[in-house]
């Protein structure tokens, strides 16, 4: 895991660990270092003493997955508040770049969302729009707004992810979707303050009733406004299952902890990248 290293898991009370540890492995990954009795935390004081590096699995993680599972955060993480970025002024510059890039963008591709209007309606002579309630900052709804990509009535059977060979979406839809144009009416909750450029996906409240069951800290995601695109978006494809739910908000973790500028810059050039390469926005599954 470490490159191209050997990762083994191991009983660290088992005496037989010490000589395979010093002699084998230049590292330690420790799952819960607060867990851990006196005397096993001093056999890890002692590794360390001979040049062996120690990390707690939260930290590995995060350094070296730059995602952070949710089984992982504790309750000690949340008192610390690991997961609540006090950069106040980032996040000012951040809702003001949010209002004008979205005004541009909104600007440049009205042409375009000009265009796909028409095509939607000759398709099938349906509404152009698709109209749906996601989950925002600090747990309040709004409204979200897409170019319709499926059939009219196409959840007839109620709320579902999306499949791989969907056969709900339309054809254009289908171009719709690879390309990401569906999502820019998104730009106007962007302009209102619902959402941002960058951050976790808004997702339907009655999706998340199950995925608050099946995902400890979920509603952590709620800490900061939904994005466009995020670091999920940008690093796992097209998630249509409790466990994509999971590891996608494992990303989103990462991303609320390690909020910056920079880091947004870097999503919107990786963002950018796939929507040329017209990868992430299908489902696989």
């Amino acid at each position: 895991l470490f490159g191209r290293k050997k990762c083994e898991v191991f009983d660290i009370s088992n005496k037989k660990f010490d000589k395979k540890f010093t002699n084998k492995y230049d590292y330690i990954i420790v799952e819960k270092m607060d867990e851990l009795p006196q005397n096993i935390y001093q056999r890890l004081i002692n590794y360390r003493k001979k040049n062996k590096s120690i990390i707690n699995l939260f930290d590995w993680c995060e350094i070296y997955l730059e995602r952070i599972p949710s089984f992982l955060i504790t309750k000690t993480d949340l008192i610390k508040g690991i997961l609540d970025s006090q950069k106040n002024i980032e996040r000012r510059i951040k809702r003001l770049g949010d209002f004008i890039f979205s005004l541009l963008l909104l600007i440049i591709s009205a042409p375009v969302i000009l265009i796909s209007t028409s095509l939607i309606f000759l398709e099938d002579r349906g509404p152009i729009f698709y109209s749906q309630i996601r989950t925002g900052k600090d747990g309040k709804t709004f409204k979200l707004t897409k170019l319709r990509t499926m059939r009219i009535n196409a959840e007839t059977k109620g709320p579902q992810w999306s499949k791989k060979n969907d056969k709900r979406i339309t054809k254009f839809g289908y171009y719709l979707r690879k390309l990401r144009i569906d999502e820019l009416p998104q730009l106007i909750s962007v302009l209102k303050g619902e959402m941002s450029l960058i951050g976790p996906r808004p997702e339907r409240p009655i999706i998340e009733k199950e995925l608050k069951k099946k995902i400890p800290n979920y509603s952590l995601r709620y800490s900061i406004r939904p994005g466009l695109s995020g670091w999920a978006q940008v690093n796992y494809p097209y998630g249509a299952s409790i466990n994509d739910s999971a590891k996608k908000l494992s990303y989103d973790f990462f991303y609320i902890k390690n909020f910056s500028i920079f880091l947004d810059i870097l999503i919107f050039m990786k963002t950018i990248k796939l929507v040329f390469n017209a990868k992430g926005a299908i489902s696989n599954n």
